[in-house]
């Protein structure tokens, strides 16, 4: 978890004629965004970036100079590597470091795996896949990132209170 990059945006397209693009953005947004100048291990490198007053943005990199060039960037995503990220206080985490965690109940029952973090508003919720049963598609659970629902994670796995395991 601690070697893996983590994804701070993604390029949803061009904006403009002169190389912007437009950026979806994750976790803490444009401010956590502004802290970064170098993307994808140096390979982009970000000289201004500005709200798009929709909850995304629009950036310049310096290695992009046209229309054709940011429309070729479409849907690639920026990551850093996760040393260059701020320490994190207890009780603290990156939605990063959540994901492909093994998900346990209080009881010991395998739940499944992580497959997503959401945040409509209020606060986090956990997205958990179980196994697929034989013939079927795997079915998914959502789960509060609350002390509640979720009493403990670590680098190894996620527990859920059985009051909160869907079942």
């Amino acid at each position: 978890m601690v070697d893996q990059p983590v994804t701070l945006a993604a390029i949803a397209g061009a904006h403009g004629v002169t190389g912007e693009v437009r950026l979806k953005l994750f976790g803490e947004g444009l401010p956590s965004l502004k802290q970064h100048k170098s993307f994808n291990e140096g390979t982009l490198t970000l000289t201004k970036v500005r709200s798009d007053n929709k909850g995304g943005a629009v950036a310049r990199f310096a290695e992009v100079a046209s229309r054709t060039d940011a429309e070729k960037l479409r849907g690639t995503v920026l990551s850093v590597a996760r040393e260059d990220l701020p320490p994190l206080a207890e009780g603290e985490y990156y939605h990063a470091d959540l994901i492909g965690l093994p998900a346990v109940s209080d009881t010991g029952e395998a739940l499944g795996r992580v497959v997503a973090v959401e945040n409509f508003g209020a606060s986090d919720i956990i997205e958990i896949e179980r196994p697929a049963e034989e013939g079927k598609k795997p079915q998914r659970f959502m789960v509060p990132m609350r002390p509640e629902a979720v009493p403990e994670w670590n680098a190894e796995r996620l527990v859920v209170s059985a009051d909160f395991a869907d079942q």
